[in-house]
């Protein structure tokens, strides 16, 4: 049985990551809500939020985990193309609120989305305190692509990412990867596993060694 928690318990209140099932796997608790300590505590441990509408908060920590090192990171010949011929411009923070409410568009082969409108004003939160970015694509005065997520010392916990044009996430993340030296990034969380991600060079991380990088970064 996963844990139950409440709006009132004490927002740190987690239970150990080897209590999370393994079907659904990596399940952890439910309940709660998204407020900014609450937040905070789930990402330093290595738990994160992820549901529907309609469902309560629930909590997970998969294993392992999916994860990019940036020295690992590929970036194919195709892609360095449209980066150098496409007039992409690379930032950060331009436009937050935009990504993830891009991120969280009906999309054709997803119509829905687990981005609610509680989700994206609990991130808009934490980026106002400093704590959440977004690392975009732009075209002169549109944004084509980008990825946001949360960073906690060297750890870049990423969410979600969009693309309105080809590639245009992929290039959002390389710029994120070419940047992780002045930024401080060690390791870009990926939270799980997909095709798009295993092309970009992401690989799947034993949960203890992912939370032994926590603790150090």
């Amino acid at each position: 049985m996963i844990t139950w928690l409440s709006p009132d318990d004490p927002p740190d209140r987690f239970p150990a990551h080897d209590a999370a099932l393994h079907d659904p796997p990596g399940l952890l608790a439910a309940g709660g809500d998204l407020r900014l300590e609450r937040l905070i505590a789930a990402y330093r441990r290595g738990i994160f939020p992820w549901y529907s509408p309609g469902q309560p908060v629930l909590w997970w920590s998969p294993d392992p985990r999916e994860v990019i090192l940036p020295q690992e990171f590929h970036c194919s010949r195709s892609l360095k193309r449209t980066r150098r011929v496409q007039g992409f411009e690379w930032c950060q923070d331009r436009d937050f609120a935009a990504v993830v409410a891009a991120c969280a568009a009906p999309r054709s082969r997803s119509p829905g989305t687990w981005i609610t409108a509680e989700m994206l004003q609990a991130y808009c939160a934490l980026h106002r305190h400093g704590l959440a970015h977004s690392y975009e694509i732009w075209r002169g005065n549109r944004l084509v692509g980008g990825v946001y997520g949360v960073r906690l010392g060297g750890v870049y916990f990423g969410e979600s990412m969009f693309s309105a044009e080809r590639d245009a996430s992929k290039a959002a993340l390389a710029g994120l990867v070419e940047h992780s030296a002045e930024l401080g990034i060690e390791l870009i969380d990926c939270q799980l596993p997909s095709a798009h991600l295993r092309s970009l060079g992401s690989r799947a991380m034993p949960r203890s060694q992912f939370l032994s990088y926590l603790e150090a970064l």
